[in-house]
């Protein structure tokens, strides 16, 4: 079983967590995460592991989507699973280490934080493979990316929040200022700009100007969930006239319907990430879309392909409107709420996007 070095493993973790399943003698994983009620697959010798950024599996985030798919997996392929979650940055080479211990067959690093200890590892163990999640490869043939054109669906969300928006200003805001995070702000921007021409209405986008020599907006500087600088932005830019708000910094959204309701504003967001009006229904109805980033596909898509006897590819996976890999959520309760003329020029913008005629970056 390829479980052999657990031991060293939990010596390894300290304050971070560590849960091994699909082998008896490993412990039972917490339901940290949306649990699979699918029947479970016979079990195949193959062990797909994952390590979190920062928080939890259960952050309703990119963390959640990537454990999502390591328990579908789990269910539908019969592979078995390690996972641990990182408490702080310390925890990276820790946990990424634990996870080359237990000899996993591919180990997952999710998030931007783990770029330099996972290329790390990745050099240090050339004959085990892993993938990197809003990363990069400094070279390492076993090392493969994960990335998204964010900028994509979001240009489609920002269209759509100007075209709802009755005072046609519209925010966006960030956890840090790296280009995971900004791709999701550029795509709004220049999606609200896109209808204000098409309108001739003019239309304000707070928070983000790509269009700058050096862009600058606002940032949290973390992606701490519903914290108080994430309300004080959101305050800030109700005040300043936006009823649409976009944060792009992990779970804020009951930060942002706590400074719409202070101010007495019908308001409403676009989740980031994952379907919020479905993962979350208690904000569902102020949440108009979602851009959303569909890493359990992708993830599972790789557990897939390499339980199966597929080779590894250092390749990088881009997920885009044209392959399901980014798109927006439905419209749920919003959808009598949105004209058909502006629907119809959504879906026109996504073919224009898809088929290159439109760049979403400008």
């Amino acid at each position: 079983m390829k479980l052999k070095n657990a031991t060293a493993a939990f010596a390894l973790l300290g304050a971070s967590a560590l849960v091994l399943s699909g082998c008896a003698a490993a412990p039972e994983a917490e339901p940290t995460a949306t649990e699979t009620t699918a029947t479970a697959a016979p079990t195949v010798e193959y062990l797909a592991c994952a390590v979190s950024d920062e928080g939890s599996w259960n952050d309703k985030s990119f963390n959640e989507s990537t454990f999502d798919a390591l328990l579908k997996s789990e269910a539908e392929l019969g592979v078995q699973i390690g996972h641990a979650e990182s408490l702080t940055p310390d925890d990276f080479p820790l946990n990424l280490q634990a996870m080359v211990d237990l000899n996993c067959d591919v180990t997952f690093a999710v998030g931007f934080g783990l770029i330099d200890s996972v290329n790390a590892s990745a050099d240090a163990n050339p004959n085990m493979n892993f993938v990197t999640i809003d990363g990069f490869s400094m070279g390492a043939t076993n090392l493969k990316p994960i990335n998204y054109a964010m900028e994509q669906s979001s240009y489609l969300a920002g269209y759509l929040a100007a075209a709802y928006s009755t005072t046609k200003v519209v925010g966006t805001y960030g956890g840090v200022a790296v280009s995971a995070v900004t791709a999701f702000m550029d795509g709004f921007y220049f999606g609200a700009m896109a209808y204000g021409r098409d309108n001739e209405v003019e239309v304000r986008v707070l928070g983000w100007d790509p269009t700058l020599a050096e862009p600058t907006g606002q940032f949290m500087g973390d992606f701490a969930p519903n914290s108080g600088v994430s309300k004080s932005i959101a305050a800030a830019m109700i005040n300043d006239g936006a009823d649409v708000i976009f944060p792009v910094a992990g779970f804020q959204f009951g930060a942002v319907a706590e400074a719409f309701k202070d101010a007495g504003v019908d308001g409403v967001m676009v989740g980031v990430d994952k379907d919020i009006a479905l993962t979350s229904p208690e904000y569902a109805d102020i949440v108009l879309t979602s851009a959303e980033k569909r890493m359990t596909s992708a993830v599972y898509d790789v557990i897939a392909e390499l339980s199966a006897g597929g080779m590894f590819s250092a390749d990088a996976y881009i997920g885009t409107l044209a392959n399901g890999g980014t798109g927006l959520s439905p419209l749920y309760g919003f959808d009598d709420k949105i004209s058909a003329e502006v629907k119809a020029r959504l879906a026109e913008l996504e073919a224009g996007i898809i088929s290159g005629e439109i760049d979403p970056l400008s």
